[in-house]
């Protein structure tokens, strides 16, 4: 229910003391302004207290040397990575919806401040209007008018400032969601190109494999031939071929799923999608310095989103609190009519000028529950952006976690591959020298097939933990 409208409309003809009311105007307003304004007291709440951690409790490895640089998926020298992230940036589906989501926040904003300045319209009609009584001549009346208005909303207690400053902090929120979509991109279309190449390094060692467990029941089946092997040993032998071809078939699979996920990663269909050959050994695994855990305030994409979005919420409580306050609106209004058709020949002026104060005294508490709805908004927001803060420190330490160790594993499973390929040869020697038997062969393939598909995993275990640090720090994106 709207009560005490204070308000005034004066309409005077040309010469009226039109300069007179407007000072009386600016007067009153001018005493209400200052009595009000003591009752205006909208306190910005305080940024949440965090205590970050001084340090990390994962070491980085010794290698590490410098930051994130801002295209950190150069740093793996390879230009075929370089060509599809540049094309997935250009082209994939989420980067169109978080630009336009962007783009939304930065028209609100438009919108938003457009109501910090005064409305203005202008009507113009024009009419003919005939009268024909019973028994009396007929007549016409014809009349044009032409009328501007202007109104504006005095913004006393700052509602309108309040709702400017969320839209601001809503069109950064904007930017930094699609930054950090483009940092997760990244790091998803070097990851699925990662893969694919250790699917490639894999399905070359099975393959390499198969060609040993075919060349070995070569051997098997001559000793068998000349009477030195027993049957069992040809067909123990042609059971472990069978084996390598059977462990071919789901790394193909598995394969071309990733082919098909990072197609779709760069917008284009899975059926026309090809990836050119590189070998993953050829990929530099260059790790970055992982600094302090307080600079991840300023390098992580998502948790400058949600500090704007923090900011939004304690502007949104500003201008719920100010709407508790008296609406103070001025309007003037200046019109010229005439009386024909089409025409403003000899007019008729008129001026009006309004001011009025309006306060809400019963509305049910539909104003009081939109300041308890800002406020538990912010409260929410408060514990997601210390949610994320939490997030965002544990993938740093398992990034660092994860390629401290996958670097330490290569280490021993290279000193591992070498010794099965020494144990393959002498087994081989043996075997067709007849001083071995054909069990010691198959065991010695086994441990070289294993030990050479772990290398290829860990290639891969060592590229994502890099990229997985890459993302976890922030890198391609730095706070201006």
């Amino acid at each position: 229910m709207k009560a005490s409208n204070l308000g005034a409309n004066l309409v005077f003809g040309r010469r009226s003391g039109t300069e007179k009311i407007r000072a009386i105007t600016r007067i009153a307003l001018t005493v209400l302004l200052i009595f009000l304004t003591g009752c205006a007291r909208i306190e910005t709440p305080a940024a949440p207290p965090l205590t970050l951690p001084a340090h990390w409790s994962e070491a980085p490895a010794e290698e590490a040397a410098h930051p994130p640089e801002t295209d950190w998926w150069v740093l793996f020298g390879s230009p075929t990575l370089e060509s599809l992230i540049a094309e997935a940036r250009e082209a994939n589906p989420d980067i169109r919806i978080a630009f336009e989501r962007a783009r939304q926040a930065e028209i609100a904003l438009r919108i938003a401040g457009a109501s910090l300045f005064p409305s203005l319209a202008l009507d113009g009609s024009t009419s003919s209007r005939r009268s024909d009584p019973n028994g009396a001549p007929a007549a016409t009346a014809e009349s044009t008018s032409l009328a501007l208005g202007a109104a504006y909303e005095i913004d006393a207690w700052g509602r309108i400032g309040a709702q400017v400053r969320s839209a601001e902090h809503g069109a950064a929120a904007g930017r930094h969601d699609l930054d950090a979509v483009r940092l997760s991109l990244s790091a998803a279309v070097a990851t699925g190109y990662f893969q694919i190449l250790a699917f490639d390094e894999r399905l070359a060692i099975a393959r390499e494999n198969l060609a040993i467990a075919r060349r070995v029941l070569q051997i098997a089946e001559t000793r068998h031939r000349a009477g030195v092997a027993t049957a069992l040993d040809v067909s123990r032998q042609r059971a472990a071929v069978l084996s390598q071809q059977a462990a071919i078939v789901p790394l193909e699979s598995q394969r071309n799923q990733a082919v098909y996920a990072l197609a779709v990663l760069l917008g284009k269909a899975p059926q026309d999608f090809a990836v050119a050959p590189e070998a993953i050994g050829d990929i530099a695994a260059v790790p970055v310095s992982p600094g302090l855990p307080s600079e991840l305030l300023v390098r992580r994409p998502d948790l400058a989103r949600s500090e704007a979005e923090l900011a939004a919420a304690h502007a949104d409580i500003a201008a719920a609190r100010a709407a508790l306050l008296p609406n103070i609106r001025l309007s003037a209004s200046g019109a010229i009519a005439g009386t024909g058709l089409f025409s403003l020949g000899n007019p008729a002026t008129s001026l009006g000028i309004t001011a009025s104060l309006v306060q809400t005294i019963f509305d049910g508490g539909r104003l009081r529950g939109q300041v308890e709805l800002a406020d538990s908004r912010r409260e929410a927001l408060v514990e997601s952006y210390r949610r994320n803060i939490l997030v965002a420190l544990r993938e740093v330490e398992e990034a660092l976690s994860n390629l401290d160790r996958s670097a330490r594993q290569m280490e021993f499973q290279i000193e591992t591959l070498e010794e099965a390929r020494r144990t393959l040869r002498l087994a081989e020697l043996r075997y067709r020298e007849g001083a071995d038997d054909l069990l010691s062969t198959l065991d010695a393939q086994r441990t070289l097939f294993q030990a050479q598909d772990q290398i290829a995993q860990l290639q891969l275990a060592r590229l994502t933990a890099t990229v997985d640090l890459y993302r976890a720090l922030g890198g391609g994106w730095f706070s201006p």
